[in-house]
């Protein structure tokens, strides 16, 4: 069993077939096939199967993918490692943000990484928190920034700050920078929130249904909009309220666009991480990046 092998088989699986994995590695499907089948051959089942016409993972096959995904991880490690003593404070970093995360202060980081290291080739990739562990998991990217702590024991995660949520409105709200005593004064208005997506971290309608749980109110009326700058245009425009984190509402609030209403029985905030995978190398490319972002991160707020 080598790494090529294990590769093979975690694109047919991330991919969903034997022909959009040849395309994915310039490779044949018969070759890809065979590539397979020496594999189920050697550890004695199947990894695939074949249900209604599309390509599954067996038991096996499911067992299998996070042992491989480890490995095809540390070869990638030890190439890098290595590749690594010819260079100082150069070369590629993959680095994976949460969508809502690529505001100014991310803006902040990459503009001192370009100026002062202009030889770190730097890869930028947008993802949910949970999809931001699994690129880091995978060896796809080699830091992640993502909400709240990830408890995988494969990872590595380190908390940079807690970072209050706001509940904003539009100026003309009738609640418009007033404060209420209790969460439950806002039982009667139309949310918008993230959609409810299973593994996802960002201010989702659950998140918000969370909250007005805790307090005992069971649920509350929203609207699904799976972007946050279409989530704000909304709120100014006064088709409901939001939770917001400070610096996703920094600009607009700025502005006057939208306002705030302060909750007194509400104090809710959420940590931003960064995520490294366990045991896996760092360059110095990578560790400066690193360090840039605790930097960034970790100081005051813009």
């Amino acid at each position: 069993m080598d790494s090529d092998a294990l590769n093979t088989f975690l694109v047919v699986h991330r991919r969903g077939g034997i022909s959009n994995a040849a395309k994915a590695l310039h490779r044949s499907q018969p070759a890809i096939s065979r590539r397979i089948a020496l594999l189920e051959q050697e550890l004695g089942v199947p990894l695939f199967e074949r249900i209604a016409g599309k390509t599954r993972l067996s038991d096996a096959g499911r067992v299998m993918v996070p042992y491989a995904e480890r490995a095809v991880a540390a070869v990638q490690d030890a190439e890098n490692a290595v590749r690594a003593l010819l260079r100082d404070n150069s070369g590629p970093v993959a680095l994976a943000v949460t969508g809502t995360l690529a505001g100014e202060r991310l803006s902040k980081v990459l503009k001192r990484l370009a100026s002062q290291h202009p030889d770190v080739d730097l890869t930028l990739r947008t993802a949910t928190s949970a999809e931001v562990s699994d690129l880091i998991r995978r060896g796809d990217a080699t830091i992640g920034l993502r909400y709240d702590r990830d408890r995988s024991r494969d990872l590595d995660c380190e908390v940079l700050f807690a970072e209050r949520l706001l509940v904003v409105c539009a100026p003309g709200h009738p609640r418009a920078g007033r404060r209420v005593a209790r969460l439950a004064e806002l039982r009667g208005e139309r949310w918008i929130a993230f959609p409810i997506v299973p593994g996802r971290r960002e201010i989702t309608a659950s998140h918000v249904f969370a909250l007005f749980q805790t307090h005992g109110l069971g649920e509350v009326s929203w609207t699904p909009v799976d972007s946050l700058t279409a989530q704000k245009r909304l709120v100014e425009a006064g088709f409901g309220i939001a939770l917001l984190s400070e610096s996703n509402a920094a600009e607009e609030l700025g502005r006057s666009a939208i306002s705030t209403i302060g909750v007194g029985d509400l104090a809710a905030s959420h940590h931003v991480v960064t995520v490294t995978r366990r045991g896996g190398f760092l360059s110095a490319a990578s560790r400066l990046l690193l360090k840039t972002i605790r930097a960034e991160y970790s100081g005051p707020k813009p």
